[in-house]
């Protein structure tokens, strides 16, 4: 516990240097860069993601994808878990931990959402949202190669989170553990397939995105509703 302590003070430091070294007048300020990589990304899920989270899709009955959703967002809960430890959201935590405990178990791994169905409710907390209760603003706009929309502070959140606190992370069988992280990037590609192909039919998809996620992650930053009509972050949960 003390290590994690320290990586997460760590990371608050990074993030402060590095979010007070971008201008806060320009959320997009390597707009030119940005739109190359969200090129990349977007000629790769063209060519493989998309392809093959419609093969997912058209092969797989519905109850097994989402027993699959189920089981990844279970796992994403134990990261919840960690950020509003750190947030001091105990009334919070003590929710999460009795969502993942019943899952877990009664739940079969999360497989069926147990806690849901009993009237539960899911909170979602991840390293960029807790650095932003620590008063680190969001930075410069980012946009990562594989992963997508981002920014300065979200962009270290989500690599702390991935590598600190999903439980993912720490399986040393690493066929197991890419194999579970290839199923959840198409579990997740499957999952905004319609959001993605709306955000594709704007007039400039690219804007679109950005000012989207950044609406969206402020507002989650500040604890308000996640806005419905946003483009979600296109990320891996290794640990969205």
């Amino acid at each position: 516990m003390i290590k994690l302590a320290n990586k997460f003070l760590i990371a608050i430091l990074i993030s402060s240097f590095m979010v007070g070294c971008a201008t806060q007048q320009n959320k997009d300020p390597i707009e030119g860069v940005n739109r190359a990589v969200y090129k990349f990304n977007d000629v790769l899920d063209k060519a493989a993601l998309k392809p093959v989270a419609q093969g997912y899709q058209a092969i797989t009955p519905t109850p097994i994808q989402k027993g699959v959703s189920n089981f990844f967002k279970n796992i994403f809960d134990v990261v919840t878990l960690v950020n509003e430890l750190f947030q001091f959201k105990f009334k919070q935590a003590a929710n999460t931990t009795g969502r993942v405990a019943l899952n877990t178990t009664i739940g079969l791994l999360g497989v069926f959402d147990v806690h849901s169905k009993s009237g539960g409710v899911r909170t979602r907390e991840d390293f960029g949202q807790t650095l932003g209760y620590y008063g680190v603003g969001s930075g410069a706009y980012l946009v990562l190669p594989f992963f997508g929309p981002s920014s300065t502070r979200d962009g270290i959140g989500f690599f702390t989170d991935a590598f600190f606190f999903n439980p993912i992370g720490y399986i040393n069988d690493d066929p197991t553990k890419w194999a579970l992280i290839g199923l959840a990037v198409v579990d997740i590609r499957a999952e905004y397939m319609v959001d993605i192909d709306i955000r594709d039919k704007a007039f400039d998809p690219y804007a679109f995105m950005r000012d989207s996620y950044m609406q969206n992650r402020e507002n989650l930053v500040k604890d308000g509703a996640e806005d419905p009509n946003a483009v979600a972050p296109y990320s891996v949960p290794l640990g969205s």
